[in-house]
Formats: structure tokens, sequence, C-alpha cells
């Protein structure tokens, strides 16, 4: 599976969750009906269960985050890229001078399509670590849920090895080539984390300072983001 098919993956499967609500994420979870186990549970998972059977592990496994609260409704790639796309219009028609945004990720192809699906991947990852750490036995339990996904061993390896060493906001800019793939570094980072949550706020203050993306423009893409969810 190419890089931009799995992120396409990892997305419809994030909306089918959301659609899907609250008791499907349990079950993907394996969270118990009911007693002081279920409660546990629940108290150690996050807002952002999202991505599907895989990325709703990830989120709900020593993450510190809860199930309940708004999910990734966005869909797919398309609209990671049109949403994107929008906010940076909109800012840029405020601006006094005129930019090269470069393209959206819905209108690349070939091997520029492939890293930027790659770095996407990466930046839901990293997001997703944005106030945990994985322990040994949780890092079994994701494991044995990539080993079941219907996908490569070349793409499980690579999913493994993202897991196990996120990068860093700075890492990520370096990755990113153009106003609009930072964009949407910020923007499929936002879709994984809990604004009201401190050190999640702060990990999303730090990732739009190494984008070095301006204020103005991160606040667009926080309200189309809200409105498309």
């Amino acid at each position: 599976m190419s890089n931009r098919n799995l992120l396409e993956s990892l997305l419809q499967s994030g909306q089918d969750l959301a659609q899907r609500g609250q008791k499907f994420a349990e079950k993907q979870l394996g969270v118990p009906e009911s007693g002081a186990e279920r409660d546990q549970a629940l108290s150690n998972m996050g807002k952002g269960a999202a991505v599907g059977g895989l990325l709703a592990l990830l989120l709900g496994t020593g993450f510190g985050r809860r199930v309940a609260g708004p999910l990734l409704k966005i869909g797919g790639i398309a609209a990671v890229g049109t949403i994107g796309y929008n906010a940076y219009r909109k800012w840029q028609a405020n601006q006094n001078s005129v930019s090269i945004p470069g393209e959206s990720i819905d209108k690349l192809t070939d091997e520029s399509a492939q890293a930027r699906s790659l770095l996407l991947i990466r930046a839901m990852i990293a997001a997703a670590n944005a106030d945990g750490h994985i322990d040994e036995r949780e890092r079994n339990a994701i494991s044995s849920r990539i080993q079941g996904l219907e996908i490569s061993s070349e793409d499980q390896q690579l999913l493994l090895a993202e897991i196990d060493h996120p990068l860093s906001g700075e890492d990520l800019a370096k990755q990113a080539d153009s106003i609009i793939a930072k964009s949407e570094v910020y923007l499929t980072s936002l879709l994984l984390v809990d604004e009201q949550d401190t050190v999640e706020r702060e990990y999303l203050n730090s990732l739009a300072q190494a984008l070095g993306l301006p204020w103005e423009l991160v606040k667009q893409l926080e309200a189309e983001a809200s409105a498309a969810t």
C-alpha cells in the first residue's frame, strides 16, 4: 500500500469511527461494559479516538485521552487538502503581499504525493503522542493491532517505526516544503488533540511556532477545522 493510500485509509476509518460513535470506539479499545475497570479505562482515554481501530488504540492506550468528545469527521485526503487551502486562501486575502502557497495534498501526484502523505502520517502519530509515552505493554498491544491490519509488512514496519520515534515539531517543519504543507501538518495534528487540555494546547502552539505559521493563519485553520467537524 502506498503512503497516500495508507493515509487515506486512516482518515476514512476515522470518519467511520466518528459516525459510529463512542460505542464503536469502546469496542475497538476493549473497554469493559460496566464496573470499576470500565470507569478506569474511560478515565485513561482521550478525546481523540479518531482514526479507526489502530489510532483509536493509540489514542486510548496510555495517551491520557478520553473517548467522549468530538471525533475526526473530515473523511479523507481531499477534505484535508480543501480545508487547508480554504484556510490559507481566506488568510491570504487579508495580506498585503502575495505568496506562493504550494500544492495541497489532493492535487499532488507520484513521489510528491507519497512524501506529503508520509509527512501527515508522521504528524498524526506525533500529535497522538503529545501528552504521553508508550510503555512496553502498550507497545505490544499496538504492535498486535498493527499486525492484524490488512496492510503490507512494509507499512506495518513504517507505522511501528514512527510510533517508536515520533517526530518533533522542528523535524516535521523541516519536511514541510510550503506554507500549504505546513498548514496541513497543523490541521491533521489539530484534529487529533484536545485543544482544552493544557499540555496538548501547548503542543499545538509549539508546533505552529516550529512550522513558522502566522498566528492569523493558525486561527483560520482552527476555524475551518471546527466548521468541518
